[in-house]
């Protein structure tokens, strides 16, 4: 799914970016009170993205959700 979300930065539910979002040691939370963001973050990695849950997921959160998945990626590897 990771691939293909760098090929298409369109089209994509909040379900989706919590699913790569675990497979690649990432975090999420919703605010407190039921907000209607999601926020995704990473040990080791100094930025945070707030997306928003409702849909469509404009492309410029998509660029920086999967800019915090490398950066996230490259801490993982620089830990072996």
């Amino acid at each position: 799914m990771l691939s293909k979300m760098r090929l298409v930065q369109t089209g994509w539910r909040i379900e989706e970016l919590q699913s790569v979002a675990s497979d690649n040691h990432l975090e999420w939370r919703r605010p407190g009170r039921g907000g209607s963001h999601v926020i995704f973050s990473s040990p080791g990695v100094r930025e945070i993205v707030s997306v928003p849950s409702k849909r469509p997921i404009k492309p410029i959160y998509i660029k920086q959700f999967l800019a915090l998945v490398d950066a996230a990626i490259e801490v993982k590897q620089n830990e072996i």
